[in-house]
């Protein structure tokens, strides 16, 4: 058959790159003109509340469904045309994975390596043995994957996505109904993947999660695409200054100095406004890079007001998320912790 597919150049750096990428469902575009770029080596997160189109865009990044539009680019390759040959560098959980459940956590991997095509023989005993070491279940081998906790379960799908030796793992809600330990588990076996060289690509609704593993992210809102960078960069973008004056009065003038302030020039204050903080005291919470306290100080201090506290306050992605995706009277009086709102607001 004569090959039909276009050729790209494909520099080593590049594994996942979309261009215009969309899906519909009848009327309903579940993803839209949609562009993503990761990085070979990055831990990359892929956010947005359930149903904003996570699951559909890695479903055509597989090739398990068709895009309507666009295309994906991995590997240097255009998955509508030589999806095969990308496969190959790809293990991937979409859904919960099944396994035997009387069968040991270890045949299930047997199991799942000849089905991959492994011979069966030393390199593929070598290999179950490697990704039981690498999921931290090698003293739970020989357990039946029915007495498995839900983490242990989640980390053996895991491991029967590394059998192949990927160099590409898509995770889909990796962590979706752990509780803390179980997390914290998934979290450690992300980290010490990135630390083997994988690129790795995550979805997932929990920000403060993807926080702590990811360098990059994507956040999805109702199918588009609003922000994608480096999460340092994101966090230093949400940064903080939070101020205490001693009464009330003081703290309006300090408000109306700041907003003056950033009138005349100021630029590196974006916002700042007036909260009730827990001990119910008014406090102005001010938009603005850590290291920029002294001078906030200073100029309250220019003007004979005095703060009673002045912390930086570490960027979230959470904030930023809160940022980019709620309307602007609903921001005043949301704050970090309100994850919840974050993971349903497009519901």
């Amino acid at each position: 058959m004569e090959d039909i597919s276009p050729h790209y150049q494909y520099d080593g750096k590049m594994v996942i790159s979309t261009s215009r990428l969309t899906k519909a469902f009848g009327n309903l575009v579940a993803v839209n003109d949609l562009h993503l770029e990761v990085m070979r080596g990055d831990v990359f997160g892929f956010l947005g509340p359930n149903g904003s189109g996570k699951t559909t865009t890695i479903r055509m990044l597989l090739g398990l469904i068709r895009p309507t539009a666009g295309r994906a680019i991995i590997f240097g390759m255009d998955n509508a045309y030589q999806l095969p040959a990308i496969l190959q560098h790809i293990g991937a959980i979409v859904e919960t994975p099944v396994f035997y459940p009387y069968l040991s956590g270890k045949d299930n991997l047997h199991v799942v390596a000849a089905a991959s095509g492994m011979i069966s023989g030393s390199a593929s005993n070598r290999r179950v043995e490697e990704v039981l070491e690498i999921v931290e279940l090698r003293a739970q081998a020989k357990d039946a994957f029915r007495k498995y906790s839900m983490g242990m379960k989640q980390r053996l799908g895991i491991g029967a996505a590394l059998i192949a030796d990927p160099e590409l793992v898509l995770l889909d809600e990796p962590t979706n109904g752990l509780d803390p330990a179980g997390q914290f588990e998934i979290r450690q076996l992300i980290q010490r993947l990135a630390e083997l060289g994988k690129t790795i690509f995550i979805s997932s609704h929990f920000l403060h999660e993807v926080q702590q593993v990811c360098n990059r992210v994507a956040i999805l809102q109702k199918g588009n695409l609003i922000k994608q960078g480096a999460v340092s960069e994101l966090l230093q973008q949400s940064e903080q200054i939070v101020i205490r004056l001693n009464s009330a009065d003081e703290t309006q003038q300090a408000l109306a100095l700041l907003q003056r302030a950033r009138e005349q020039g100021i630029d590196w204050i974006t916002r700042a406004q007036i909260e009730v903080n827990k001990q119910s005291f008014p406090i102005i919470r001010v938009n603005a890079p850590r290291t920029r306290s002294a001078e906030i100080n200073a100029l309250l201090a220019r003007n004979n007001l005095f703060a009673a506290e002045l912390h930086p306050q570490e960027g979230s992605l959470e904030e930023v998320f809160l940022e980019l995706t709620m309307p602007p009277a609903l921001m005043g009086g949301v704050r970090p912790g309100m994850a919840a709102l974050a993971r349903d607001s497009s519901k």
